[in-house]
């Protein structure tokens, strides 16, 4: 409990390096609304059940339980550092911060509530009514309680890690093997920056690493949104702050540890036999030799803030 007022204390206001309109109020009834179970049909969970804030706001299992024990279809990734990466969800069907919060509401696997129970708990309720009318002048709606959770969200940001420490100056930040690793990250053996680039590490792409084959991994991606074959097994590149803290990893979360998804791009080939419609980029395997994997893994954990290094130190 103290690790996570500890985080949540972190992360209590909008980083200024981004442009966040709302106001203390606003924010303030979001960080309320996303806390609050009152969000699913039987009031078991709310946002925060599946995006915890002791791992970057993400999940801990590879695919999240939504209400009555239903499992999702995906894993829960952090919704840290969001704003302004969209589109939203692995499979791009948000177009914006706002849009995404809706979905796990609504989602029978998931929240599994519908906006007419939704709208009518928040318009009888002793603290919700009363904060909707004075900020907004208006009933609670969907619009609105999307844009007051979307508010909290954004004040999610995180920059305060022995990567930047180092990108600012202080070249004792990252240790020689993160150095390395740093090396190989943005080099032509690794390939890691081709996709995660950018001040969150990620260029906001849909991308085929290989995870989608027609037999044992069906989840067809980007495709489901536009119906174009060559957008089979696509999905969106996520971020990588805080990366260390934030598995199981990939869409379905099938990876346990950050060292299997290292060793996943030395060779794919090794996990799957035969992926459909790969990215280009990884159809010849880097071939990562065992202490490169271990320096790409201490770059990776160097962007790991400072809120979350007493969970990374526990891992380790």
């Amino acid at each position: 409990m103290v690790l996570v007022l500890a985080v949540l204390a972190a992360f209590a206001t909008p980083n200024n390096s981004y442009s966040n309109d709302a106001t203390k109020d606003e924010i303030a009834l979001g960080k309320q609304l996303f806390f609050d179970p009152i969000l699913s049909s039987d009031s078991s969970l709310s946002c925060a059940s599946c995006h915890k804030p002791n791992f970057a706001f993400a999940d801990t299992v590879p695919i999240s339980f939504g209400v009555g024990q239903r499992i999702g279809i995906r894993n829960a990734p952090s919704i840290m550092n969001l704003d302004p990466n969209a589109p939203m969800f692995y499979d791009g069907r948000a177009r914006n911060l706002q849009d995404q919060v809706h979905f796990p509401i609504q989602d029978s696997n998931e929240m599994r509530l519908s906006t007419k129970v939704l709208l009518d708990r928040l318009s009888r309720h002793k603290l919700y009514a009363p904060w909707f009318q004075a900020l907004y002048h208006q009933a609670p709606s969907i619009d609105l309680l999307s844009k007051a959770v979307a508010a909290y969200e954004q004040t999610l940001q995180s920059a305060q890690t022995p990567f930047d420490a180092y990108m600012a100056g202080d070249n004792s930040a990252l240790n020689a093997s993160a150095k390395r690793g740093r090396k190989l990250f943005l080099g032509n053996k690794a390939k890691c920056f081709d996709c995660h680039f950018g001040p969150d590490f990620t260029g906001n792409e849909f991308k085929n690493i290989g995870l989608y084959d027609a037999q044992k991994w069906t989840d067809k991606g980007l495709y489901n949104q536009t119906h174009i074959e060559q957008d089979l097994g696509k999905f969106k590149v996520p971020g990588l702050r805080n990366v260390a803290v934030t598995g199981p990893y990939m869409h379905n979360g099938q990876f346990k540890t950050l060292e299997e998804v290292v060793a996943y791009y030395a060779n794919p080939y090794a996990f799957v036999k035969t992926p459909v419609n790969m990215d280009s980029s990884l159809l010849k395997p880097s071939r990562l030799t065992q202490q490169e994997q271990k320096d790409l893994l201490a770059f990776l954990n160097a962007l790991t803030d400072k809120a979350f290094m007493p969970i990374l130190l526990q891992k380790h």
